[in-house]
């Protein structure tokens, strides 16, 4: 099987390029280790110890890169924050993840410091990449520090904000195995190996999307300890990412439908002009595809389109390019280390072909919600937990979705919490009560819709809906804002205040299927 994991690859050819910035920046592997070695020594320096947490706000590239390995092999926690993000939000995660340092690239630098504001670090702990104003330089942290090993490496671990219906975001948090991060990082491969990736420097994984995603993340950083080079995109954009699969003859990739979109929304002739014979392993997940355009992407790219059913919090299924066509419209079967559960709304398994919750648990993996222990349990059927989807197996026990999580709206792929942007909705004089749902949309599968019942004495008007979308400002990231808002005289609750959601967004969705 040959050598895995990084820090053993980069030792042993530290000439190899590991990684490929947007601009086209190439990073040997050898540079790359040193740089994180001597990052992990300057924060030891600040007396960063295993356990603790470090956040990231940077845009795809080396930087961000080497946060992740350092505190990969120094037992920390890495949250790569979403640098979409408005100031409060930026803070509140530095802040609930008890980051000990944070790091803000100068793109992000407006936005970021309002977070490290916000957030209460002191500022001698908050760093730029480039120049940005009332942080220190990195180079404050790595100049005159070693390249060699720290001492006492042991493996760290991402924690990834994901949010729920109380709209404040949670870090999933695993507990760290104490394990030599070397042998972590080849445990880690097992993910890639389960598609039948195979480790090799022939290799090439593209980074199509943000990598603050936590599968992005674990699927660019697991393809680097197989000995991949990690080729990432800035902005996804569908011509280039065919010129660098020719360039860089990319083998494997992790997408979203919304991208097989685009690239189909090439003309014919665009589509013809790159050479794709390297694509091996195309990866997509976050939304359910639908199924004539995944035939599409078959019928260009060939059996090299793989899809798979998971969570932050673990799981799931993987549906083979195989395992698909015989059963279009699947999501897959359970990993060989998962289990499924498909439970009615007495918590009873249901029959074979039967809609229910979708439970999963992933053999030797654990997670909470930090900070809160009641959702971490309220989502658990005992040694299983749920998001929340619903779904049925068929009886060879392929998943197939039927909706998605009751409220969530999945947006291009991300996932856009209702709650969240109702809560703010809501401090606005002028609303007495607000919805937020997805309704659909051709291009990002789903689109923010919020309707409003007015405060009494007001007359809907489009004066009046700007007034209430430009209260946002500042408060919600852009693409929370909801593209349109409906006005209704009286929101359906039951009596016991109740919100009847669906009423509201089914006559959307009369002739469009939410299901696969």
């Amino acid at each position: 099987m040959g050598t895995l994991g990084f820090w053993r690859l980069a030792q042993a050819d530290p000439d190899w390029i590991a990684a490929v910035d947007p601009d086209g920046t190439e990073h040997r592997a050898g540079d790359l280790l040193a740089r994180a070695n001597r990052l992990v020594h300057g924060l030891r320096g600040l007396g960063l110890q295993p356990g603790d947490g470090i956040c990231g706000l940077v845009p795809n590239g080396a930087d961000g890169l080497v946060l992740y390995l350092a505190a990969l092999q120094a037992g920390w926690y890495y949250t790569p924050i979403n640098w979409h993000l408005t100031g409060p939000e930026i803070g509140y995660i530095v802040a609930d993840s008890e980051a000990r340092a944070f790091f803000v690239d100068e793109r992000h630098a407006e936005e970021g410091m309002r977070g490290a504001a916000e957030s209460g670090l002191a500022p001698d702990r908050v760093f730029g990449f480039g120049r940005v104003e009332g942080t220190r330089p990195v180079s404050d942290l790595t100049d005159g520090q070693p390249d060699t090993a720290p001492e006492g490496r042991t493996a760290g671990a991402t924690m990834h904000y994901t949010s729920g219906t109380t709209g404040r975001p949670k870090g999933v948090r695993r507990p760290l195995n104490g394990l030599d991060p070397d042998d972590a990082a080849e445990l880690m491969t097992f993910l890639l190996a389960m598609f039948g990736i195979t480790p090799g420097k022939e290799n090439a994984h593209l980074v199509t999307s943000p990598n603050y995603h936590t599968a992005v993340t674990q699927f660019g950083g697991t393809a680097l300890h197989m000995g991949h080079t990690l080729v990432y995109m800035d902005k996804w954009d569908s011509e280039e990412l065919l010129r660098l699969c020719e360039k860089y003859r990319v083998t494997n990739s992790h997408m979203v439908p919304t991208h097989f979109k685009r690239l189909l929304a090439l003309p014919d002739d665009v589509k013809r002009k790159y050479d794709l014979s390297s694509l091996k392993w195309m990866i997509h997940a976050a939304a359910p595809c639908p199924v004539p355009v995944k035939w599409a992407m078959f019928e260009w790219w060939g059996d090299c389109v793989y899809e798979y059913y998971a969570a932050t919090e673990g799981g799931g299924t993987l549906a083979t390019p195989e395992g698909w066509k015989k059963h279009p419209g699947t999501v897959g079967t359970a990993w060989p280390i998962s289990e499924l559960l498909i439970v009615d709304d007495n918590l009873e398994p249901v029959p074979t072909g039967t809609p229910g919750t979708i439970y999963m648990k992933m053999a030797g993996a654990t997670f909470e919600y930090k900070g809160d222990r009641a959702k971490t349990e309220a989502n658990r059927l005992k040694d299983h937990f749920t998001v929340g989807d619903i779904g049925y197996l068929d009886e060879e026990g392929f998943l197939f979705l039927c909706d998605r999580k009751a409220d969530m709206i999945i947006s291009g792929g991300a996932n856009i919490y209702p709650a969240e942007i109702e809560n703010e909705l809501m401090v606005h004089p002028k609303v007495a009560d607000v919805a937020v749902f997805g309704i659909p949309d051709e291009e990002w599968g789903e689109q923010i819709k919020a309707v409003i019942e007015p405060a009494p004495g007001l007359d809907p008007s489009p004066e009046l809906a700007a007034e209430i979308l430009d209260s946002l400002q500042g408060r919600l990231s852009k693409m929370k804002w909801p593209r349109s808002i409906d006005f209704i005289e009286e929101m359906p609750r039951e009596p016991n205040g109740k919100l009847l959601k669906r009423k509201l967004r089914d006559p959307y969705w009369k002739d469009h299927d939410r299901a696969i």
